[in-house]
């Protein structure tokens, strides 16, 4: 079977799976919904100290809509394993690379259509609620448009990398073969390094956790002000979440080779 054909066997099982469709909904109103209540929370005048990166603060519902995502990844192959699907699917696609792949291929094309919409809502939410919470011309921030050059990069930044957590989501799965650990192992990852930065009380290793973080580094796309006082370079940091998600799906594929479904 070929890599196209193995595409469309793996779009036919994920849109046909139940629960799939309505994960990838809830990534984007997850997403929309938290941006829009921390948008709706912000201030900003005089007596309010005001976010000065207004297009990172309307798209913190990532924060939020990656768990969604992640999860999803890991049903996306760790469910064949927990119904012996896996080895329909490997008899009928004998070459375990192309399997992969091809389960690479169709999770990435909906998780970055599934986040589109997410950040393209969140963004349209910020335009609309933050001039009512202050955020206004008279202070100095204009409304957010995905034509200005910074803004553009932080929602497509966002959207990348949520497709990201889904390949590191995929591969840890793919790996580890259990929902629950896959998941745990997942999510674990992402949240784990933010919580050693919290409490470690050494400057350098706080901005080291930053930078070596699958979420705290990628998360730096979203950036668009003070750049300077970034652990990381945006472009940079999303480039460290895409080594940890290489190296998980590297490791789902040795798996994948050297053990029987």
């Amino acid at each position: 079977m070929t890599l196209a054909e193995a595409v469309h066997a793996e779009w036919t099982k994920l849109r046909t799976a139940p629960g799939n469709c309505w994960l990838l909904l809830a990534a984007a109103a997850l997403t929309i919904t938290v941006s829009a209540a921390v948008d709706a929370a912000a201030g900003c005048s005089l007596s309010v100290s005001c976010q000065p990166d207004v297009a990172r603060l309307s798209v913190t519902g990532i924060w939020a809509g990656q768990a969604v995502v992640a999860v999803l990844a890991v049903l996306v192959i760790s469910d064949e394993y927990s119904t012996g699907m896996i080895r329909t699917t490997l008899a009928a696609i004998p070459r375990r690379t192309t399997v992969l792949a091809a389960k690479a291929a169709v999770l990435g094309g909906v998780v970055l259509c599934s986040g589109t919409v997410g950040v393209a809502g969140s963004i349209l939410a910020g335009r609309l609620i933050l001039p009512g919470r202050g955020y206004t011309v008279a202070h100095g921030y204009v409304p957010l448009s995905l034509a200005d050059g910074p803004t553009l990069r932080a929602a497509g930044g966002s959207v990348l990398y949520l497709t990201l957590i889904a390949l590191l989501g995929l591969g840890a799965a793919t790996a580890l073969r259990n929902s629950a650990a896959a998941i745990a192992g997942a999510l674990g990852l992402l949240y784990v390094f933010p919580l050693f930065a919290h409490v470690t009380s050494d400057p350098t290793w706080h901005r080291r956790y930053e930078q070596i973080g699958p979420m705290t580094a990628g998360l730096a796309i979203q950036a668009t002000k003070n750049l300077g006082q970034l652990p990381i370079a945006p472009w940079s940091g999303l480039g460290v979440l895409a080594a940890w998600a290489a190296g998980a799906m590297i490791a789902g594929w040795l798996v994948l080779q050297v053990r029987d479904a």
